[in-house]
């Protein structure tokens, strides 16, 4: 993961149907690069992973390995 300094407007980001309008995290796309960031301040620092990385994160959330966390 590297930190990218602001989230950049001109990507089509994704968040969750489940997200009530607040401060939700978004994802886009770049290239080859997952980039999340916080939908609240989309002028704030984003996280960026390759796409091997963001395959595994999302396998382990379906196998629930982060759900002590909610």
């Amino acid at each position: 993961m590297t930190a990218s300094p602001s989230a950049r407007g001109d990507l089509a980001w994704r968040k969750s149907r489940t997200c009530d309008g607040g401060a939700c995290v978004v994802v886009s796309r770049q290239g080859e690069s997952i980039l999340i960031a916080n939908s609240g301040q989309m002028r704030g620092p984003v996280s960026v992973f390759s796409r091997a990385e963001w395959k595994e994160f999302v396998a382990g959330i379906k196998l629930g390995d982060f759900d002590d966390f909610a």
